[in-house]
């Protein structure tokens, strides 16, 4: 099995490939997040997992006279974020590859710090947020969107288990750590920003649908920039990938209306501050 390193470097440009269909997904629920992290001009700002950066770039703007920093753990992903940040004019952004478990950051250092749908593939998300919570000034805030529990995201639970059972792998519990939806379990994310330290913890749901021409446009999106399904799909002989992508365009069917694939999608963004006496 790939390590997160690994995977990610490999789903890299296919990630930043979709940012066509990513952006409009994600553009509502990241301003709510950097809204929720009280991201303001003049700020020192920390992106975490932050994949090819088109949040990033959303923060740099808001920050002004600001500076953020851009990390993510796959030193591919974080060289598109650098090429796409100069393409936009950025120049307040510095960036570095860490793993947000275990960065090492100077302590005390950030105004606010955001993680836009990179908290869930953590295997110890109370380390990271532990982490994150010592990279913050006392008073900063950290938000970050994950997926919710699979009654959300009906399509997508749709794709892991054909991808599974054509891969010849039993189901998963869908909270298993580091997967996809392994913070959606009703209240565990409070409770982890509670545990990390975190005061004035919100949790809210955010229904976040990806909409796409078509079934064959969604499931180009799924296996060019979704790490965990591409790499199943990836490690399956030709013939069991083309059944499972054949298996998943018909289970897929009554996402699809006249002129538009819609895939139900729920988010969850959880944020809290740092106690002004830590």
């Amino acid at each position: 099995m790939p390590q997160p390193r690994e995977l990610w470097d490999s789903a890299a440009p296919g990630w930043n490939g979709q940012t066509a269909l990513i952006t409009p997904w994600l553009a509502a629920p990241t301003i709510t997040m950097l809204d929720q992290a009280a991201i303001g001009p003049g700020m020192r700002v920390l992106d975490l997992a932050a994949g090819a950066g088109e949040q990033s770039c959303a923060v740099a703007r808001r920050i002004g006279a600001g500076s953020i920093l851009v990390t993510d753990i796959s030193p591919v992903m974080l060289k598109l974020a650098e090429r796409n940040l100069a393409a936009a004019g950025l120049r307040n952004v510095q960036f570095q590859c860490l793993d947000m478990e275990d960065h090492g950051l100077e302590a005390a250092s950030f105004d606010a710090a955001i993680c836009r749908m990179g908290l869930m593939f953590t295997t110890r998300p109370e380390q990271a947020l532990q982490a994150v919570r010592a990279a913050l000034k006392p008073g900063g805030r950290f938000a970050a969107l994950v997926f919710s529990a699979p009654p959300g995201n009906p399509s997508m639970g749709i794709i892991l288990s054909i991808a599974l059972r054509h891969a010849g792998k039993p189901p998963r519990d869908p909270f298993q750590p580091g997967s996809l939806m392994s913070l959606g379990k009703p209240g565990l994310v409070d409770k982890l920003f509670r545990d990390a330290g975190f005061r004035d913890v919100r949790v809210m749901r955010i229904a976040a649908p990806i909409r796409t021409p078509s079934i064959d446009a969604y499931l180009q999106f799924v296996q060019s920039a979704a790490a965990p399904v591409r790499d199943l799909l990836d490690a399956m002989a030709e013939g069991a990938r083309r059944a499972a992508l054949a298996e998943m365009a018909h289970a897929l069917q009554p996402f699809q209306q006249r002129d538009i694939f819609e895939a139900a999608t729920e988010l969850l963004l959880a944020a809290g501050e740092k106690p002004p006496a830590d």
